[in-house]
């Protein structure tokens, strides 16, 4: 009998063999960053009070490729110093937000003297791509939408220009499927899961018709469709990028008796891109929507599809500047205005100093203005102190 259970296990791993030496011979690489940022923190009317503290995230990747296939798994493990802070709502409220997805990535909090650290996986996916195809599952971004300053139609992973890192955002649980039909275009189709365990779909063709990139965007879950497009292009030979995105959207939303209502609204962005010789590169983009909503809206629907659309004002326009001094100094400027019923605005400069491959150092601020009711005036100016390290 034991004879016969060796030669079923020898088959097993027979049969399996070529799947472990395949991966053998796959080419994998990996990367650590810490990134650190001492953060003074400004008032607010929710928190009347303004914190000092300290952010450090540990960032390890991992990547594997064999020829087609790819896979690829992030993980951070995040601590917060600064006893004031991790005693706050506002920190509260952080430890009770987190990526939507069907399974949990991350860690609880663990408290500790005057700080607090957890862990959780940032990305993590598995694909295939060949010269027509690239497929991925897992955890992973869904870029949609060609904005800079904004991206209206991205209801998966919109971007967050308001915060110190805007780029880093929640992964979402998801299949996608690219088809390049040709050089010039393609289609995809997204479907992702949240941790309700409902479905969110989408659909998009992306084409090149003459002198314009031009995208037709359909998104549907339970609670929210969209119907969007996006278009991108040069002005003749000018040099100057023009584009735009928008969509129709249509979503469930919760009102004060907590009662199930629908609203409908349009919301889209028209932008300009330019690089001057001398280094300069500036961005224009104006967003508008159809319909604004209140703080107390956006807090009563913090699980929407379209939390990022609900925005306090019609209409509004941002400039971002960025210029390289050197190989290893350069600077940034983002302006927004909000023309809301009070006018606000929001700037934010930055200065980064890169020593070396390994080291950079970025210094900046978030200086917000306005009446006191008005969108940005009802905060006080934030500064900070970003090191990267990476090796």
């Amino acid at each position: 009998m034991a004879q016969l259970q060796m030669i079923i296990n020898s088959k097993k791993l027979l049969f399996f063999l070529p799947f472990v030496a395949t991966t053998l011979f796959g080419d994998i690489s990996y990367k650590v960053e810490n990134t650190n940022i001492t953060l003074s923190q400004g008032k607010s009317i929710a928190e009347d009070k303004r914190y000092v503290y300290n952010y450090n995230r540990a960032r390890a990747y991992v990547n594997y490729t064999n020829e087609g296939y790819f896979a690829s798994v992030i993980g951070d493990v995040v601590n917060y110093l600064g006893d004031s802070y991790t005693s706050s709502s506002g920190f509260e409220y952080l430890k009770n937000s987190h990526a939507n997805t069907p399974f949990r990535a991350q860690t609880n909090f663990k408290d500790y003297g005057d700080g607090s650290i957890y862990a959780k996986l940032y990305r993590a996916y598995v694909g295939y791509e060949d010269s027509k195809n690239r497929v991925v599952a897992g955890l992973q971004n869904i870029s949609m939408g060609v904005g800079r300053i904004w991206t209206p139609t991205n209801i998966f992973n919109p971007k967050n220009s308001y915060a110190i890192e805007p780029d880093e955002i929640y992964g979402v649980s998801a299949a996608s499927y690219v088809r390049h039909l040709s050089d010039t275009s393609r289609v995809i189709f997204v479907a992702s899961q949240n941790a309700e365990k409902k479905f969110k779909y989408a659909g998009g063709y992306k084409g090149y018709l003459g002198f314009v990139d031009i995208g037709v965007n359909v998104v549907e879950s339970k609670k929210t469709k969209m119907l969007a497009y996006e278009i991108e292009g040069n002005l003749a030979d000018t040099g100057i990028e023009l584009r735009s995105e928008a969509g129709y959207i249509k979503s469930t939303l919760f009102n004060d008796l907590k009662q199930e209502y629908e609203t409908e609204f349009f919301q889209g962005i028209l932008g300009a891109e330019y690089g001057f010789r001398n280094g300069v590169s500036v961005v224009f983009e104006t967003l508008y929507s159809s319909k604004d909503f209140t703080n107390k809206e956006r807090a009563l629907n913090l699980n929407s599809d379209i939390l990022s659309n609900l925005l306090s004002a019609n209409f509004y326009s941002g400039v971002t500047l960025s210029y390289s001094f050197n190989l290893f100094l350069e600077a940034s400027l983002l302006y927004i205005e909000s023309f809301g019923d009070k006018n606000s605005r929001f700037v934010s400069p930055s200065l980064k100093y890169t020593l070396n491959d390994y080291n950079s150092f970025t210094i900046g601020a978030q200086i917000l203005n306005g009446k006191e009711e008005s969108e940005f005036g009802a905060y006080e100016n934030s500064y900070f102190f970003k090191w990267c390290l990476s090796f």
